[in-house]
């Protein structure tokens, strides 16, 4: 049971497997600090019920009965602003996983990986910070190359080059996986100066979070991926 000083992180389970859902919610609950307070098998009942519920975390699964639930994903996120979700899939394909990126998602972990991954990857998104595996982002940043980023090198380039220093500094420490709080304490800046520059650079380079803001990073060399 988490202690009154930490609040439980409060867990939606989206997925159409009611096996599946069992198995997460006992992995989850076997950790403490971890609630999963409801569980639900369609994009319908999700909205309804993650506006009832407001939960921290909304652990998505991409394939919903056939139908991809990047479909639903705003619109669980426009009922519960103050949600993060984590999309849990068995797909390899870094366009979904784009796409989740930029529809809000906070996470990517794939349904191979280990389960203690899963439980990792929820209490780093529910602090704020972005979540995905080294393979899984080379696979990201591979699936943004091509043609696609030959159109739009110039626009970016001219975007970085008008990144300040310390907005530079802010997004190589985001890369590191810190906390507004720790970012602050290592600049020697306030919590609120360290939001005021990610206003700043989510504005001048066109990405709407946290994670985007990392592969965005990592692609335009503002910080080199894992290894």
């Amino acid at each position: 049971m988490a202690s009154p000083q930490t609040p439980s992180i409060r867990i939606l389970l989206v997925d159409d497997h009611g096996i599946v859902r069992a198995g997460l919610r006992m992995l989850i609950e076997a950790h403490p600090g971890l609630n999963v307070v409801g569980e639900v098998d369609n994009p319908d009942a999700a909205l309804n019920v993650v506006a009832r519920l407001q939960p921290d975390i909304i652990l998505l699964d991409l394939d919903l009965g056939g139908t991809s639930s990047l479909d639903v994903l705003p619109g669980l996120l426009s009922n519960a602003p103050k949600a993060r979700v984590i999309l849990l899939t068995g797909a390899r394909d870094p366009d979904d996983h784009l796409r989740a990126v930029q529809l809000g998602a906070m996470g990517v972990v794939l349904k191979e990986q280990a389960a203690d991954v899963l439980v990792k990857a929820i209490e780093k998104v529910s602090n704020g910070e972005a979540w995905l595996d080294p393979a899984l982002t080379a696979r990201l940043l591979a699936g943004m190359s091509g043609g696609r980023a030959a159109q739009a090198a110039n626009p970016e380039t001219a975007k970085v080059a008008s990144l300040t220093e310390r907005e530079r500094d802010v997004i190589a420490l985001i890369c590191e996986g810190l906390q507004n709080k720790n970012i602050g304490q290592r600049l020697f800046i306030s919590e609120t100066t360290v939001r005021h520059h990610l206003t700043s650079i989510f504005n001048k380079l066109g990405v709407e979070n946290r994670l985007e803001l990392v592969i965005y990073a990592y692609k335009h060399g503002l910080a080199k991926p894992p290894r």
